[in-house]
């Protein structure tokens, strides 16, 4: 996991190839003049999808991890917490749903406070538990860059 400010990502390129791809696109666009929705940036490799919504009690942000896409979460208005626990043999609540590369967990993580302008890099070795409110639901614009492992 890396959690840092949107104004030193390019120092991630050298990560992979197409972590580079992600960030010049990153770099480029303008996340809060684009419309809600799915981004192709390559293929199934790289795409963004821009998203709204009020954040959420802890409990009802359930943690997650993937297996096939990292994920860079970027906040581009609002503010809200994100969880991180490595994933370390945890057992599953809601199993693997290969169509949408997504596995559920009851564990705590442990939380962070991303700001606007802030992003977070979750691996897929990584339980990530975004959307949690700081004090109060709140309005967040995001977007989620995803990237094949």
């Amino acid at each position: 996991m890396i959690i840092d400010k949107i104004d030193t990502i390019e120092n991630y390129k050298s990560l992979s190839p197409r972590i580079e791809i992600a960030i010049n696109y990153i770099l480029k666009a303008d996340f809060k003049s684009m419309e809600l929705g799915k981004y192709e940036i390559d293929g199934d490799n790289v795409f963004a999808i821009i998203s709204e919504y009020d954040t959420k009690t802890l409990e009802a942000a359930k943690p997650e991890a993937h297996k096939k896409y990292l994920d860079i979460q970027i906040v581009a208005s609002g503010a809200e917490k994100m969880g991180y626990l490595p994933l370390e043999g945890q057992t599953t609540s809601i199993a693997y749903n290969p169509e949408k590369d997504v596995e559920f967990y009851d564990e705590a993580c442990n939380m962070v406070e991303v700001k606007e302008g802030m992003f977070a890099m979750f691996m897929p070795q990584d339980i990530h538990q975004p959307g949690v409110m700081i004090s109060e639901s709140k309005k967040v614009r995001k977007v989620v860059v995803k990237v094949l492992a």
